[in-house]
């Protein structure tokens, strides 16, 4: 069960809640802003566990032993609900049917009760306008969090009536400790994985769990290794192999990435200890002998650009050339 002691990063958003709880200054709505894996569910968990613990801690979190502790852990506590839409846009009838039409009858055993919106920004504006009656004039002992990317996907009416509450990146370094200590990561293979994900947690936890992250990152670095060595149609070929995991290609990309800016970071410090790739070395000191900073920007930035036009859909083929002639180049 999660707590907020065991949440890793956020202490703003922590001691923010956890104040609250304190003075028992509690607000009918929230929106949790973050991307996706940022911790926001966590997070609304880990206050809606604290809220309706029957014997807080004195640091006002859940004591995770009482009966709404163990039946909020197994998700089935009566007075927290998390809403559900089949389709990928939240609809007005599951706004007003899970939401809506149940907020009326009081908890069940709790003094409050709660309601968590994952993907508040795919509700359509219908939806969004049914939620807004119930914002408007909520019950006294209803707490609705909605989560969501951003918040320019809501209505600013929404908007003016949550407490907003925005999941901030973690450090590299707190993640890489938690993936050592808590997973019994090698911490190289830690450093790496907190590297990627870029300050997002779930996505570190995801690849730290996964058996393709290993393979995924010597793959790239089969390639990379060898790039300048390589004729474009050898290259082509295998950046096309990576894109048969459709899922995945963005990742390939990712720690592409990784492997250019270890390469600029080495130029500019010639310290290895601030390399991810540190195994690598030889090859990255090579490659940052051969190539200039501007040239190592353009590739970073050629990269990115690759996600923007495959976002847009632009031709597949055509996006990994004019990547690949950066690099080449």
């Amino acid at each position: 069960m999660i707590r907020f002691q065991e949440i890793i990063g956020q202490q703003q958003i922590k001691d923010h809640l956890q104040s609250a709880l304190e003075q028992n200054n509690i607000s009918h709505a929230y929106l949790f802003c973050g991307d996706a894996g940022s911790g926001r569910h966590t997070m609304a968990m880990a206050f809606a566990r604290a809220l309706l613990c029957e014997n807080p801690t004195e640091h006002h979190d859940a004591c995770g032993n009482c009966k709404s502790c163990k039946q909020a852990a197994s998700a089935n506590h009566p007075d927290i609900h998390i809403i559900t839409h089949e389709k990928f846009n939240i609809r007005v009838d599951e706004i007003r049917e899970q939401l809506n039409n149940d907020i009326q009858i009081k908890p069940y055993s709790s003094p409050y009760k709660v309601y968590i919106i994952p993907d508040a920004h795919r509700m359509n504006e219908q939806a969004q306008n049914a939620l807004l009656k119930t914002l408007e004039e909520p019950p006294a002992y209803a707490v609705i969090i909605l989560l969501a990317d951003n918040e320019s996907s809501l209505l600013p009416t929404i908007n003016s009536r949550c407490v907003k509450l925005q999941m901030n990146p973690v450090s590299k370094e707190e993640i890489s400790a938690y993936l050592v200590n808590k997973l019994q990561m090698e911490k190289d293979v830690a450093d790496i994985a907190a590297g990627f994900c870029q300050g997002n947690i779930g996505q570190a936890l995801r690849f730290a769990q996964s058996e393709d992250f290993q393979a995924m990152k010597d793959q790239v670095l089969g390639l990379l290794k060898q790039i300048d060595d390589m004729p474009l149609y050898s290259i082509m070929d295998v950046i096309r192999s990576f894109a048969k995991d459709k899922g995945n290609f963005y990742d390939y990309l990712d720690l592409m990435l990784l492997w250019y800016r270890d390469i600029l970071m080495y130029k500019a410090t010639k310290d290895t200890n601030l390399l991810l790739y540190r195994d690598e070395y030889t090859a990255i000191t090579k490659q940052a002998s051969k190539r200039g900073y501007e040239d190592l920007e353009r590739i970073i930035e050629a990269i990115n650009k690759v996600k923007i036009r495959l976002d847009a859909n632009v031709n597949f083929e055509l996006a990994i050339e004019l990547m690949l002639l950066v690099i080449k180049d």
